[in-house]
């Protein structure tokens, strides 16, 4: 598929940066690089980004001991079952679907994105990639597991955010994007900062500064043309993670800008599903390039 759609190419375009947009877009690949695949088969945890049966956009953290996520060829990817009790992909993606990938290692502060084609197969997915990709380690908090500790325990489900997920939101210094263009093409990315960059301005609506990033804007690009939207935010301390679902729009208002960002974004929530997971991790370092929040 070509590097860049529509919104993409707009966004850059209107951010005065589609010449680098061009260079950096020609490390986005159809095969998978071993070194990769290495990557990959190191990681207790990844983000999917897909769609559920009824359109909603979300984005999910299925984990699993290291291999759980193996690369079969040079074009394939397997993702063992790893899903909590009630996510939302965890029935949505028993059909074929069009998914995004991001795996982050917050020890070394690397990332890398991979987006294509799932389909259920035992025990879990079979993903054929389209686009692959990896990021600079810009925005991303260092941390360490601390422990596995297997968790069933019921979601609690919502339509609106209590006082403490409020509280929750307004300490992240992470958190993941689901996004899809026109076609339902989806993408997961990550977004991180100092706490208090990830705003709560209402129970059903928040917002987020776009820092400068590898200039592709494959996120707001895939907004600017389909605003449906999901949205993780982990809880690092307890395993557990805020899943919301709802629609983003791209705020060009100065106004409304936060210190080192280009834009910022507004989400409207329609959804929660809180769980509850097995990973435990440590406190955070935060990146050093992270701009202050006021």
């Amino acid at each position: 598929m070509a590097p860049f759609h529509s919104g993409e190419l707009a966004v850059q375009e209107r951010m005065g940066q589609a010449h680098i947009a061009q260079r950096v877009g020609r490390m986005i690949q159809a095969e998978i690089p071993a070194v990769a695949a290495d990557f990959l088969a190191e990681q207790p945890m990844v983000v999917l980004g897909a769609a559920d049966a009824a359109g909603r956009l979300w984005a999910s953290q299925p984990v699993g001991p290291p291999g759980f996520v193996q690369v079969v060829d040079a074009e394939t990817v397997t993702v063992a079952a790893g899903f909590a009790p009630g996510d939302p992909l965890r029935a949505a993606l028993n059909e074929p679907a069009r998914i995004g990938m991001i795996a982050l290692q917050p020890r070394r502060r690397r990332r890398m994105r991979l987006n294509g084609r799932a389909e259920p197969v035992a025990g879990g997915l079979r993903i054929a990639a389209d686009q692959v990709y990896s990021n600079c380690p810009k925005y991303i908090s260092r941390r360490q597991i601390e422990s596995y500790r297997p968790q069933d325990s019921p979601p609690r489900r919502g339509t609106e955010l209590d006082a403490a997920q409020q509280a929750a939101i307004a300490a992240a210094d992470t958190f993941f994007v689901a996004s899809a263009d026109a076609d339902g093409n989806a993408d997961a990315s990550h977004r991180g900062g100092n706490p208090g960059f990830l705003q709560v301005l209402s129970p059903t609506r928040l917002r987020w500064p776009d820092y400068q990033g590898n200039s592709m804007f494959m996120t707001l690009g895939n907004l600017a043309v389909n605003p449906r939207c999901g949205v993780l935010i982990p809880d690092w301390a307890t395993g557990g993670a805020l899943q919301l679902t709802g629609t983003a729009e791209l705020n060009w208002e100065s106004g409304t800008f936060a210190t080192g960002s280009q834009c910022s974004i507004d989400f409207t929530l329609t959804e929660i599903v809180e769980s509850r997971g097995p990973l435990r991790w440590g406190p955070a370092e935060f990146s050093p390039v992270n701009p202050a929040v006021e």
